[in-house]
């Protein structure tokens, strides 16, 4: 097989419960409850409905020892209900909570930024090499005793690293980085494995895709470089609801399932929990079926490119198109046809490099019937510029049949959300009679914001809510996105609290976080402008310091 066709990494079989994640096995899908742990009912009825909807795994998180024990309650009415989901319990900031939940579920999540080392301060710390090593002493201290007791008891573990906590002492040495983000994965990885504790998924997420997709590359390639296959957990955090959500999610996760990596994946929507469900399985569904089928794709990545953080194929511009110039969409913004050459993907590479020679000076617009779209345009590609050709690339993919406009917009997000993030396309152009004209148009532009080529509206971060949270999450989304919506160009954060919000947020411009019962923190960037403001006051507020900043204009 060449690198072009689909195949799913291979990785360890880790069982949670009646659950087997990676091996041979299907991609997981799962989701998380937004209920009081403490609440024992409302918690059990959200667990099933997640799993009624096709839902494989349930995740409830678990503040304090209080909450951990109290799972031992929602899993006896979950299976008294009929349901063997298995129950993974969240924890940050409180390994006694850990060690709690590990007797009652099958799989205990822990933060590698916060589980030993403390709350993210954005301190600047000086370690030697001696004193770093001691810091990784401390922290097997308290995560091997884990280890042995989810021996024990049959656990499973998730390593869960997020871009928006990263401690104080990975970001000192290795910076806000994709590199940082490994590294904190790794340092547990590499204590488990010394006590052979192969019973982990790692997950290791940002609300940024192209951080996102960019770190879990890098992470494959460092336990591919340590003899480990560890599963994969895969999400964007903070997607936000809607349609945005799942063409942020759709585009993060499809880019690397497209490259078989994943072996379970959450769509994080700020909805409820049990909408995640079809949206992950459609997603994960319409990947997999590559597998196995078509014309098998030959040839090799071009001279120099690098698959793990590849940047814009090298191109010559032509007619404002290529060359570095931002990501045109066809048909929004509709360019000059008579530049466009088209190409079929599925051509023999010597036909389509000696057709695209003869097309110098035009964009080539390539278009494929192949049942691996990414494959099948990503070889055509590389084989074009390893000949040498230069011209910009546009992609036209169709999305017909006997599908839904949801399945355009979910499918057309996964595959142009891989070509995007693998360098690949100057242009791209999504072909339906499912969706108006006007809508395919803004569903291009979606997907290019979305995988951060071009900001053409305002960007939501909207976590999904869950225990942690404090207000109602959906409706204050609903608010503060009719209140600022029209400023495009800015990224707004509604985080439901704490956990992950001033690191989140620091990719965005402001932030409204979740800090008590009925209390709002207000940020710009990292900095925290207003703490503790009553909820009801917190948009107004918000309001108040746009418009101080110079970034508010009324709706027109």
């Amino acid at each position: 097989m060449s690198v072009f066709d689909y195949k799913r990494r291979q990785s360890w079989p880790v069982r949670v419960g009646e659950t087997v994640i990676g091996g041979d096995n299907p991609i997981r899908i799962q989701s998380m409850t937004n209920t009081s742990t403490m609440d024992t009912d409302a918690s059990i009825a959200q667990t099933v409905r997640i799993a009624l909807v096709g839902g494989e795994i349930v995740r409830l998180t678990a503040q304090g020892v209080r909450e951990a024990t109290n799972l031992a309650n929602i899993h006896s009415g979950v299976r008294a209900a009929g349901v063997s989901v298995p129950l993974v319990a969240d924890i940050h900031f409180n390994p006694k909570a850990a060690f709690e939940a590990a007797r009652h579920v099958e799989k205990v999540r822990i933060n590698p930024g916060n589980f030993v080392d403390p709350g993210r301060t954005f301190k600047h710390l000086d370690y030697t090499d001696e004193e770093y090593a001691a810091e990784i002493d401390r922290i097997a201290a308290t995560f091997v005793p884990l280890l042995e007791l989810c021996r024990e008891n049959g656990t499973a573990i998730r390593i869960g690293v997020n871009h928006g906590s990263l401690s104080d002492r990975i970001m000192s040495r290795y910076g806000d980085t994709p590199a940082g983000m490994v590294e904190s994965a790794m340092e547990f990885l590499r204590i488990a494995v010394a006590n052979d504790f192969r019973d982990i998924v790692i997950s290791i997420k940002a609300s940024n895709t192209v951080v996102m997709v960019e770190t879990v590359r890098r992470l494959v390639r460092a336990m591919d470089g340590e003899g480990m296959s560890f599963p994969l957990h895969l999400g964007v955090t903070e997607a936000g609801d809607g349609d945005d959500g799942r063409i942020k999610s759709a585009v993060g996760i499809g880019a690397l399932l497209a490259h078989g990596i994943g072996d379970t994946i959450r769509v994080s929507l700020s909805e409820e929990p049990e909408c995640e469900i079809p949206v992950a399985r459609a997603l994960a569904d319409y990947i997999t079926s590559r597998a196995g089928k078509g014309v098998a794709l030959s040839g090799d990545y071009y001279p120099g490119y690098d698959p793990i953080a590849p940047g814009r194929r090298p191109s010559q511009q032509t007619a404002g198109i290529g060359g570095g110039a931002t990501v045109v969409a066809l048909e929004a913004d509709k360019p000059d046809e008579a530049l466009f050459c088209h190409l079929d993907a599925d051509m023999p590479a010597g036909d389509l490099i000696s057709s695209a020679r003869k097309a110098e000076g035009k964009v080539l617009l390539l278009t494929t019937a192949h049942p691996d779209p990414v494959g099948a345009i990503e070889a055509a590609i590389h084989a074009l510029t390893a000949a040498g050709v230069a011209n910009p690339v546009a992609v036209r993919l169709s999305y017909d049949g006997s599908l839904t406009a949801d399945d355009v917009i979910l499918r057309a997000s996964a595959d142009f959300g891989a070509l995007l993030m693998d360098g690949m396309a100057d242009g791209i152009s999504i072909q339906s009679g499912l969706l108006p004209a006007e809508r395919i148009a803004a569903l291009e532009l979606d997907i290019l914001q979305a995988a951060r080529c071009r900001f053409t509206k305002t960007e939501f971060i909207s976590c999904p809510g869950c225990g942690r949270t404090l207000f109602d999450l959906q409706s204050t989304v609903r608010a503060v996105k009719a209140a600022v919506s029209h400023l495009k160009g800015l990224k707004i954060a509604v985080m439901g609290c704490i956990v992950n919000g001033p690191g989140e947020m620091a990719d965005a411009d402001y932030g409204y976080v979740g800090a008590a019962a009925g209390k709002v923190s207000l940020y710009r960037g990292k900095q925290c402008l207003e703490m503790n403001i009553p909820a009801e006051e917190a948009l107004d507020r918000l309001i108040e310091i746009l418009k101080a900043d110079g970034q508010w204009h009324d709706p027109e």
